[in-house]
């Protein structure tokens, strides 16, 4: 009797180093913000998301927006957020032209942790970067990385302004979540 060929495919192995660079890019990044700031990635991802909101059409965005943004679902998303706002570090409060909808702001002191994490969380990421790059099943994957990174642009968010200096903006008026809450739930 022969034995079956377990080798993986080429399909499956860049599967694999796929999920390996992002185990370990991932791991590095938690432990910075978590160390450093006392955030976990996904805490950073969604003030980083929230923080690039602005007032203009489209410029709010609903909570499966955020999730889709951030590779959660909706019901994990809607937690964070309510713990993040339990840290005030976001803020709800109702739409002004449609009483049903609660938009989600980062506070001046999320917006303030978040432009102390940003270079924790850069540098982490270019550390695992580098660190991967080392290994040679992942050096065509961090290759494609450099690839993407470079072709990016660099445009400033409507409130990129906010996060390298203090704001001088006119907070959004806040309604407490829990009664944001209520109205939401029974109208």
């Amino acid at each position: 009797m022969t034995r079956p060929d377990l080798a993986a495919t080429p399909l499956a192995q860049s599967w694999c180093a796929l999920s390996l660079l992002h185990s370990g890019i991932e791991t590095r990044l938690e432990g910075a913000l978590h160390t450093g700031h006392g955030l976990s990635a996904r805490e950073y991802a969604v003030l980083d998301v929230l923080s690039r909101q602005h007032d203009g059409d489209n410029g709010h965005l609903q909570m499966k927006q955020v999730a889709d943004a951030v590779a959660l679902s909706q019901s994990a998303t809607t937690r964070l957020v309510t713990r993040l706002e339990d840290r005030e570090l976001l803020s709800r409060y109702l739409c002004p032209t449609d009483r049903r909808g609660i938009y989600t702001n980062v506070s001046e002191v999320g917006l303030r942790l978040l432009r102390q994490a940003r270079p924790t969380y850069e540098s982490a990421l270019r550390e695992a970067l580098d660190l991967a790059a080392k290994d040679p099943r992942l050096t065509t994957l961090v290759a494609a990385v450099a690839s993407l990174e470079a072709s990016v642009p660099e445009t400033p968010s409507p409130k990129a302004s906010l996060l390298e200096t203090p704001s001088l903006e006119t907070p959004a008026p806040e309604t407490p979540s829990r009664e944001a809450s209520a109205l939401t739930a029974s109208g």
